[in-house]
């Protein structure tokens, strides 16, 4: 399991968890401040956490809670005020702006609640797009594979604007892990669509976890959502305050209720 259950009080947050499989993403005392003074907000409180490979974890908690900030923190999209952050073994706060841009571009896979998509672009344009800035040539077996799997084999030619929500969002999954990146983060993935586009998504991810043995982070506020992850972190006040393991969409519900939001 990607993350062990803990018996601690709601008061204390839990140790950090033990794991056999090796860590795709992790921090270390991670503090993230905003402003100064009287208008210091601590978004992220000496948060240690690891993400194992080869799993799907949500992250949840109130608005305000840090958990978007985690993420971008994670995934090199924001920098820490203090402590670390690894993808892999790379320590991502020694880096330069040049390597920390290759990092992302070749080590992580990104989706976004707003699809993020050219609409000057193809789906399969936009696929490989972050490949084509980087001059990289794509694995064509594992591209057919990924297309497949997200079912847009016949929709490679039209261009967003002629795609249904639910299909922009695939295009963007398939975009995050056509690379074959370390870990992909997925922020909100499912915010912007109906319910059978987000189950779609969601379904795809899981599969992505189980058959690829890709490692998946998603910031939710859905408990359904987070239903389809191995294991969901939940903050409040910029700290882990709890762990759940195998989590249905109750579990997670009753865990988000006790933690107020």
């Amino acid at each position: 399991m990607p993350l062990a259950t803990t018996t601690s009080s709601p008061d204390q947050a839990p140790a950090p968890a033990r794991t056999s499989r090796p860590a795709a993403a992790r921090t270390v005392d991670a503090v993230k401040v905003y402003g100064s003074g009287s208008t210091e907000v601590r978004a992220l409180d000496g948060v240690t956490v690891e993400v194992p490979a080869g799993t799907f974890t949500a992250v949840m908690g109130p608005s305000g809670s840090g958990k978007s900030t985690l993420m971008h923190c994670l995934a090199g999209l924001d920098t820490l005020t203090s402590g670390h952050v690894y993808v892999g073994d790379q320590e991502l706060d020694s880096l330069s702006d040049r390597e920390l841009t290759r990092v992302r571009r070749e080590r992580i896979g990104f989706v976004f609640q707003a699809f993020n998509l050219l609409p000057t672009l193809s789906a399969g344009e936009n696929i490989t797009l972050p490949m084509d800035l980087a001059r990289q040539k794509p694995d064509a077996a594992w591209l057919a594979k990924v297309i497949a799997t997200v079912g847009l084999e016949d929709r490679l030619h039209h261009r967003p604007s002629e795609l249904s929500g639910g299909q922009q969002q695939r295009v963007a999954v398939a975009r995050a892990l056509a690379s074959k990146p370390e870990v992909v983060f997925a922020d909100e993935p499912t915010g912007n669509l109906d319910r059978r586009s987000g189950t779609e998504v969601l379904s795809f991810l899981r599969e992505a976890v189980d058959r690829f043995d890709q490692t998946v982070v998603m910031v939710t506020h859905d408990p359904v959502a987070a239903s389809y992850a191995d294991s969901v972190l939940f903050l409040a006040d910029g700290q882990i305050v709890d762990r759940l393991v195998d989590p249905t969409a109750t579990t997670v519900l009753d865990r988000m209720k006790a933690l107020g939001d």
